[in-house]
């Protein structure tokens, strides 16, 4: 049926491709929210009226943050070529993409980051500290649990984001259903290839986008 249907799609190749991206966008989501939070706090904590109030580090953080988001990932990939290749070993491969994946996509989730570490009441972060609490409690027993539905749906539409990332990162060899569509479906004109791969990436997105509002759900306690 899928041969008569879509009769250039190899399926072991689809199957191996869907599980790169897997690979790509898993590993490069947990290091985006370990950066993305360490931005985040940064930019929280040191901004005016923050525990640790700097003005001039805070420009700092924010610049390179700003800076990184507003370099399209294509030229990204490009420009990280000689560090990916000194991190990695090559500039080819799932492996490859994953510098330039986190890095491309950290600094969106730390704004994110910030904006819900805003959200959280500024009542109770006074109470801790009237209690004497440290800033290392602040932050990992008020500060993030308090935000934690909000970090949730942010690392989620960044999720969303990163497969297209990974989509992208495919055309120069990534490997993945980006790499697959384009290699095996366009350049060949097998357009049925890039119909299979544009699916599989929607029901992806679409599997993401569930299991994100279902954790972000149940840790909601509003």
């Amino acid at each position: 049926m899928v041969n008569q249907w879509f009769p250039n799609v190899d399926l072991e190749d689809l199957w191996i491709a869907t599980g790169e991206t897997f690979y790509m966008t898993l590993l490069s989501l947990v290091g985006t929210f370990i950066l993305g939070i360490l931005l985040g706090l940064l930019l929280y904590l040191t901004a005016r009226g923050g525990i640790w109030q700097n003005k001039t580090f805070n420009f700092i953080v924010a610049t390179i943050v700003n800076v990184f988001r507003a370099i399209p990932f294509i030229i990204l990939i490009l420009l990280l070529f000689p560090f990916t290749d000194f991190i990695v070993g090559t500039i080819r491969g799932p492996n490859a993409a994953l510098p330039a994946l986190i890095i491309g996509s950290a600094p969106f989730y730390g704004r994110l980051v910030e904006i819900a570490l805003r959200e959280v009441d500024k009542g109770v972060i006074e109470a801790a500290k009237s209690m004497g609490a440290k800033t290392s409690t602040i932050i990992f027993k008020v500060l993030l649990p308090e935000s934690m539905p909000a970090l949730i749906s942010g690392i989620t539409v960044t999720a969303i984001a990163l497969i297209g990332y990974t989509a992208v990162a495919g055309v120069i060899g990534a490997g993945g259903l980006g790499d697959f569509a384009y290699f095996y479906g366009f350049t060949r004109r097998d357009f049925d290839v890039v119909f299979v791969c544009t699916v599989l990436i929607v029901l992806i997105v679409f599997l993401f986008q569930f299991i994100g509002d279902t954790i972000s759900n149940k840790l909601d306690k509003r």
